[in-house]
């Protein structure tokens, strides 16, 4: 469900989301991708969300779901121009955690739902040597994991099982090829805590609409797509969250 099926039960939202609706909604056509510039009336997102991001950050990947419950999502990436926020090319549709979002700060360790706030992206990976991007990869092999097990010094890493034993971690090269291409989501990296969560990334789904444990997912060619835009001069950014919280500057 995406920003057309909203309910508004209060009028000065619901002229900022139709507002909204007239620039993100075009983005489904199958016609060339356009570019396109949120409106004044749109200021709540701009101003008060995507306030949050750094100032030296000029491309966001916006991920909003129409309720904390709801899995389906839509993924805007967008770019900053001057004081403006653009649409680089057409939304995507992807998934999350099969409980939804958390609400802001409450995402705990193997709670099946995906965080809420805005993240730095700075790594990429896939199973090949190397792929079609600007953005830090890494090559994940057999031997690599990343680490769940909360009281595993290495809780929330990437290494190799080889060298960090772990009583629980995720297989960084599976067998059904989720991770053949992903981004990593920096999500309680700096510092690591421990139970708040870990291996949070953006990855390819098995099928349209499967659901996963936390991560969001998408297309093998809308991902591919995403990887090439990313530039790490730019300082990329992820925004997760309902689309309440963030077009009324919710997310922290």
């Amino acid at each position: 469900m995406g920003f057309n099926n909203i309910t508004c039960p209060q009028p000065a939202l619901f002229f900022i989301l139709c507002a909204f609706l007239l620039v993100i909604g075009c983005t489904r056509s199958t016609s060339a991708p356009e570019e396109k510039v949120f409106p004044e009336s749109s200021r709540p997102l701009a101003a008060q969300t995507l306030a949050g991001i750094p100032e030296g950050s000029s491309q966001v990947l916006l991920v909003t779901g129409s309720s904390l419950s709801a899995t389906s999502v839509h993924i805007y990436p967008l770019k900053r121009v001057r004081e403006e926020w653009i649409s680089s090319f057409p939304a995507v549709s992807g998934v999350i955690g099969r409980k939804g979002f958390a609400e802001p700060g409450a995402k705990r360790e193997g709670d099946g739902k995906t965080p809420s706030g805005i993240y730095p992206l700075n790594l990429t990976f896939g199973y090949a040597p190397q792929v079609d991007t600007r953005m830090p990869y890494r090559q994940a092999t057999d031997d690599d994991i990343w680490v769940d097990d909360v009281d595993s010094p290495y809780y929330n890493q990437w290494v190799k099982r080889t060298e960090a034993p772990a009583a629980s971690h995720e297989e960084l090269k599976r067998k059904d090829d989720l991770y053949k291409y992903g981004i990593v989501i920096g999500y309680n990296t700096n510092p690591v805590v421990k139970g708040l969560g870990s291996a949070i990334f953006v990855h390819l789904w098995k099928r349209k609409g499967t659901v996963t444990a936390g991560c969001v997912a998408m297309s093998e060619k809308d991902l591919v797509a995403i990887l090439r835009w990313l530039d790490p001069a730019q300082k990329p950014m992820i925004i997760m969250g309902t689309e309440g919280d963030i077009v009324m500057g919710g997310l922290p």
